[in-house]
């Protein structure tokens, strides 16, 4: 059985995240979101919540399977009993930072490989940085993200300006 890690943050969840986790599913037997738990930054979810929120948007796709992790990836992926990670790729920046991980992972753990799909194109300017710089300016963003998501970030987005 192929099994692969597509692994992220998802702070928020976009419809390219989507893109790369429904390619990347038709490639595998089983695909494992791995949601990142990464103390060192303030997600603007929990990581339960991007964890539920996927749960939700993949529901449909039967191989895949949404997990936590934290730590290094390569530790993440051996946990996993996977054997591929997933990566998409943007643009040239993203591809020049993506190899130098896929490398360095790689010498940790050599029978570990990342496999770079390109983002379709209607996606290739989109980050979760993006859709939570617009709507903290109160711009729409349901053309970045499933209506669902665009109102729980909107719910958030509204308790955050009220704690000011």
């Amino acid at each position: 059985m192929r099994k692969a890690v597509y692994p992220g943050s998802f702070d928020p969840v976009t419809l390219g995240h989507l893109d790369i986790i429904e390619r990347s599913s038709r490639m595998c037997d089983c695909l494992i979101v791995g949601v990142l738990n990464n103390n060192s930054k303030t997600p603007l979810f929990s990581v339960e919540e991007r964890v539920n929120m996927l749960k939700n948007l993949t529901k449909d796709i039967p191989n895949v399977e949404i997990k936590t992790f934290d730590g290094l990836l390569v530790d993440f992926v051996r946990e996993c009993d996977a054997d591929v990670v997933i990566r998409g790729l943007r643009a040239i920046t993203d591809f020049e930072y993506e190899l130098q991980m896929a490398q360095t992972n790689h010498v940790i753990a050599p029978e570990i490989d990342t496999v770079f799909l390109t983002t379709n194109l209607k996606y290739s300017y989109l980050s979760s940085s993006i859709v939570k710089e617009v709507a903290a300016f109160g711009g729409d963003i349901t053309a970045f993200v499933k209506p669902e998501i665009a109102e729980l970030i909107k719910e958030r987005m509204e308790e955050r300006k009220n704690k000011k």
